[in-house]
């Protein structure tokens, strides 16, 4: 094992290299980034791609027969291509670019349930839903009159899967549920849920905006029917974003933006629907973005991300430990390390998590201090708001080290 760790934070410091960013300093001090579950940063080669496409390629796409436009089309294309080897998907047309997770969900709700479902129908969520997994579902039950159903998580950080034969039953429509949650780190065993609301008739909804990052995920093998994630935390740009579902679902969907591009004509009286997945896309897209996105995945997959993450995971459950030795610390998650992502929320009693953030700031290292757009689950166990850390895969144990020392500033400056 000591072996593995060595070649892993090896390899760590190799890549680091490739993140000019992570060579600058904060407040005279070299910077520690755990603010990953937020945002990713990215590599020199993602960066250069912007300057390359709009150096040498830019044009807006699918509408022109010059040279340029061609040249962006294809380089632009080529992404679904590789967005659906990522996923492990067999057909490059169900890959549908949006703006993030957020959108894809709205697209599902507003695209597909909002035609799809009717009042009475039910779609069951779980209380450890980023608010982009709460709200697009209260908007149309107040439109169409669903029924917001919930796994309940437990005390231990937990869902409770032993609800779900109560929760999901016929009358339930859609199961939409994180692969990670983002304010707890909890991994959500997903294959006992996705098979209880398959075998009620109903389809469902992975949100991988944590996961996706840091597992390969496999849409064949999770038997989901649809998966939604975003670029920027795959150090992709922002403003890219994925949503895959089936084709005959997709079938199923009406276009929620109406434009340019996702019409297959237009008259004074009507418009028809350009193809799947182009009558999704309305509108000139986020090329570039899309474009360095492609270049994202090739950095992800030529640098064996997940086997790199494992180190993040090591690294995170060993400040976890560190921590957790201090009295006045109190550490929300599963106790089950297999249980935990790389990422932890935290509460330094007596201390608001936002002075927590400055003074770690002070030290040259970046947290999130808020309600990680998690209210309600953070209510449920009492918070408001809370620290959180995460890791990612250029993270090592200087950062770590960092990060426990900034702690202690906390303790000198408010205990």
């Amino acid at each position: 094992m000591k072996f593995k760790l060595d070649k892993l934070a090896s390899n760590v410091k190799a890549i680091r290299q490739d993140f000019p960013i992570l060579d600058r300093e904060v407040n005279g001090k070299r910077l520690a980034y755990l603010d990953n579950a937020a945002s990713s940063q990215r590599p020199v080669s993602v960066i250069n791609k912007f300057n390359e496409i709009y150096s040498n390629n830019y044009s807006n796409v699918h509408r022109g027969v010059h040279t340029l436009s061609m040249e962006s089309t294809e380089l632009y294309e080529n992404v679904r291509k590789k967005i659906a080897n990522f996923i492990n998907v067999d057909d490059q047309n169900e890959i549908i670019y949006t703006k993030g997770t957020t959108e894809s969900i709205n697209i599902v709700a507003r695209g597909w349930a909002k035609y799809n479902l009717k009042k009475g129908d039910k779609v069951v969520l779980s209380e450890v839903e980023h608010h982009a997994n709460l709200v697009p579902w209260f908007m149309l039950r107040d439109e169409i009159g669903i029924i917001i159903e919930f796994i309940p998580v437990l005390d231990d950080f937990n869902l409770d899967l032993d609800s779900l034969e109560k929760i999901i039953d016929k009358k339930t429509r859609l199961v939409a549920v994180s692969q990670i949650s983002n304010s707890l780190g909890t991994i959500i065993p997903l294959n006992q849920i996705i098979e209880t609301a398959h075998s009620n008739g109903a389809l469902v909804l992975i949100d991988a905006a944590q996961s996706a990052p840091h597992q390969k995920i496999d849409v064949k093998d999770l038997g989901a029917d649809f998966l939604v994630f975003s670029a920027h935390k795959l150090l992709g740009p922002n403003g890219v974003g994925v949503l895959w579902a089936k084709m005959d679902i997709l079938e199923q969907f009406k276009p929620f933006i109406g434009g340019g591009d996702m019409i297959s004509k237009v008259t004074f009286e009507n418009a028809t629907w350009n193809e799947i997945p182009y009558r999704f896309e309305a509108g000139t897209p986020n090329i570039t973005g899309v474009i360095a996105f492609g270049e994202a995945i090739d950095y992800l997959n030529n640098n064996n991300y997940v086997e790199l993450c494992q180190y993040a995971h090591y690294l995170s459950e060993f400040a976890r430990k560190e921590l957790s030795a201090l009295s006045y610390i109190e550490i929300l998650g599963p106790s089950d390390p297999s249980l935990r992502s790389s990422l932890f929320s935290f509460d330094i009693k007596g201390v608001h998590p936002h002075d927590v953030a400055q003074i770690l700031d002070s030290a040259g290292v970046a947290i999130r201090a808020g309600h990680h757009c998690a209210q309600p689950t953070l209510n449920r166990f009492g918070f408001s708001s809370t620290a959180r850390a995460s890791f990612y895969l250029y993270n090592d144990m200087n950062d770590v080290e960092q990060f426990i020392e900034s702690i202690d500033l906390v303790e000198k400056r408010f205990l």
